[in-house]
């Protein structure tokens, strides 16, 4: 099995690349996000590899980071989701947004990525809720852990309706709640949070 590949970048496509490892060419696929990562043709670059073999084919899929890689092999584990709606996936979200997404319960977010309809986001979020925060998240980033219901869930709702989406909202007011504690009223930190998302 490839795990690893070393070579030059011989052609970059919007969905693939060519490294030649020695004379021999390996045509990765790879998440939008990796691709950008890559140097320009000719120079050298190094991909983690997963590789998938199947009665007809001989497929490898190329990631930047570890991360990446982990939670392509973590989202394949999802009935419904192959290896093109998992780079799909990893294309719209990065590791950290995702573990966000999924705390934060954002069905709408997924539904966004080519090839993920509302039941699949569903089964996404329900099948990944107890697995995301173990996930690594990248670039030495923390994972963000899901607020608590009430408080979080209307100061949520409430910077929703004011038109904040749900994955980007989610950190700020866990971080609200955090510095404020228990006596922390809707109105301010809806207040702290609009500041905050205001930076």
């Amino acid at each position: 099995m490839i795990a690893l590949l070393t070579g030059r970048i011989e052609q970059l496509d919007a969905a693939s690349c060519i490294i030649d490892v020695n004379g021999v060419g390996y045509l990765v696929q790879a998440s939008t996000r990796t691709l950008a990562s890559l140097p320009t043709p000719p120079a050298q670059a190094r991909l983690l590899i997963d590789t998938v073999i199947r009665e007809d084919a001989f497929l490898l899929y190329g990631f930047s980071e570890s991360a990446e890689r982990d939670w392509f092999r973590l989202l394949t584990t999802v009935q419904g989701v192959g290896a093109k709606v998992a780079l799909a996936i990893l294309s719209a979200l990065a590791p950290r947004d995702l573990i966000g997404a999924i705390a934060a319960g954002d069905r709408a977010g997924l539904t966004r990525v080519p090839g993920v309809g509302p039941k699949l986001a569903v089964r996404l979020l329900t099948e990944l809720r107890e697995k995301a925060g173990a996930m690594p998240t990248g670039a030495g980033m923390p994972a963000i852990a899901a607020p608590a219901g009430g408080l979080a869930a209307d100061a949520l709702s409430a910077l929703a309706n004011l038109g904040y989406r749900r994955i980007e909202a989610q950190p700020a007011v866990a971080k609200i709640l955090e510095q404020m504690g228990d006596g922390a009223t809707l109105d301010a930190v809806i207040r702290a949070c609009l500041r905050e998302l205001a930076k």
